[in-house]
């Protein structure tokens, strides 16, 4: 595709550390419940007990069956860097209680000063396609130390999930066309802005407006002007010559300043004076009216003048609904600029990501299951150390069954829909599969290479290749079957009714 500005750039880095944005410590990104369990697992000498969290999510996002796994990277990043600073903590030592008196005792201060993160960490591969209810991530390690990333964890992973899954739906209804983030402007913030234009990139688009991501994280980075450069200038001709002068190998013109058609036309002539001058209009950008019809007369004015390799850039309050009626109507648009409704989720505000506790060991070294009991089915967590298996045949992902590490699976499994009883699905041997949280940290250092994004970019269109139409529908797509292996069901439904059973 032509027209992206910076397009060609030099490798991807691996990763950008967490304490080149935020300065030092990011120690306090926490709830501060967060910090009051942790000075109670302290006052109660349980800083060395076991535990095992699992992060996962209750229902796919915008009323789809699947996610895009993001933010994971940033995530591990963010736990290899995690401390307390000298400064966190004399703030922590100004927080009172109701008696005014300090939160948190010296002696507890003391131990987050020493503290250093080493729990184990096993994760999907980022830019996996990831299912409701089947973990994401989880966290092996000192009680303590686990419940206090807990907060961080699912504001990285929540959102930056979030937001490359409505990339992936925003592309998927693009098609071949191109999709390109504008969304900095309106995004939640400066690090909402970053974290939207690397989840967007990973789910399918391919660039960013936003200059700082793209040096942040090697992204291709696009943009053209505004009105106001056109409104600047005595007439809009004039405007659109001293732009191609300026940018003679990047010019897109923005030409519904006034008369849109008229702007079209006007984009021709100057066109004709580039190419005069050995260069090539790339393109105009049409952001208001009728994108259908305009874009058709458009395509009409521009083929008429022999600029037929001239791209119609749109943007306007576009996502994949808005996308996808525009292509039924013929629209002839070959580039899509997306903003507002992609950077901060649209028609949906956040993921329902959960980070729970599923076991603790014993002091003889059992694991000793736990359970988070509820009247809604969905609130109903996991017990065990769990992980999950995909099955595939021929190609394609045929379902995703959660099993507790502990115990051993026969040949021939089973998994039971924990939301529906009677949905059993049986796997035979004959099945490929793998199981998908694989080591990430280990005593909290990588335990593997971070992967490139462009890597991370490239996964998600293999696994969405790998992933049945009728689960990537937009309206009623069927539900892929996720289910708990027969044992660790049997295991949680006895635990529902009652829960001590876990701790024998």
């Amino acid at each position: 595709m032509t027209g992206l500005a910076g397009g060609s750039r030099g490798p991807l880095p691996a990763r950008s550390p967490s304490s080149s944005w935020y300065g030092q410590s990011l120690g306090l990104l926490v709830d501060l419940y967060e910090l009051t369990m942790a000075a109670g697992y302290f006052e109660s000498e349980e800083v060395a007990q076991e535990a095992v969290f699992t992060l996962s999510f209750r229902e796919s996002p915008f009323g789809g069956a699947y996610a895009i796994a993001c933010g994971l990277d940033p995530a591990l990043d963010f736990l290899e860097h995690f401390r307390f600073a000298e400064d966190d903590l004399d703030y922590l030592s100004t927080l009172l209680d109701r008696e005014q008196k300090p939160l948190f005792k010296p002696r507890f201060l003391d131990h987050l000063a020493r503290l250093e993160f080493r729990c184990d960490v096993e994760a999907v591969d980022e830019g996996s396609i990831v299912f409701a209810h089947a973990p994401i991530l989880r966290v092996r390690g000192p009680l303590l130390q686990a419940q206090l990333v807990e907060t961080a964890l699912l504001n990285i992973v929540n959102f930056q999930t979030l937001i490359a899954t409505k990339a992936a739906r925003v592309t998927q209804a693009a098609g071949d066309e191109p999709v390109l983030e504008f969304g900095l402007r309106r995004a939640q913030g400066i690090d909402g802005g970053l974290s939207a234009s690397r989840a967007a990139y990973v789910g399918g688009c391919v660039a960013t407006s936003n200059v700082l991501a793209g040096k942040a994280y090697g992204i291709p980075v696009a943009g053209t002007h505004a009105h106001s450069w056109v409104m600047s200038f005595e007439d809009e001709v004039t405007a659109f010559e001293a732009f191609a002068s300026t940018m003679a190998g990047n010019c897109i013109l923005l030409v519904d300043t006034y008369d849109t058609l008229e702007g079209v036309r006007n984009a021709v002539e100057v066109g004709r004076r580039l190419r005069e001058q050995g260069h090539e209009l790339l393109g105009i950008r049409l952001d208001s009216g009728d994108l259908a019809r305009l874009s058709i007369e458009a395509r009409r004015i521009l083929d008429h003048a022999g600029f037929r390799e001239t791209v119609i850039y749109a943007s306007n309050e576009l996502d994949e609904w808005a996308i996808e009626r525009l292509r039924a109507l013929g629209a002839k648009i070959g580039a899509w600029g997306v903003g507002t409704r992609l950077v901060t989720g649209g028609d949906q505000a956040a993921l329902g990501g959960t980070f729970k506790l599923n076991a603790v060991r014993s002091e003889a070294g059992d694991w000793l299951p736990r359970i988070k009991v509820s009247e809604q089915t969905a609130k109903v967590s996991v017990p065990g150390v769990p992980q999950v298996r995909r099955f595939s045949r021929g190609g394609r992902f045929v379902g995703d069954m959660i099993y507790d590490e502990r115990m051993p699976l026969p040949a021939t499994t089973s998994m039971i829909d924990p939301a529906d009883p009677g949905r059993r699905t049986t796997f035979t041997d004959d099945f490929e599969f793998e199981d998908l949280l694989r080591p990430a940290l280990r005593r909290g250092r990588r335990a593997r290479q971070a992967d490139s994004l462009d890597a991370v970019r490239a996964r998600v269109q293999e696994q969405l290749a790998c992933l049945g139409a009728d689960y990537k529908r937009f309206v009623t797509p069927d539900a892929y079957p996720v289910g708990l292996e027969e044992g660790l069901n049997t295991l949680r439904s006895r635990m529902i009714h009652d829960p001590r059973k876990g701790h024998r």
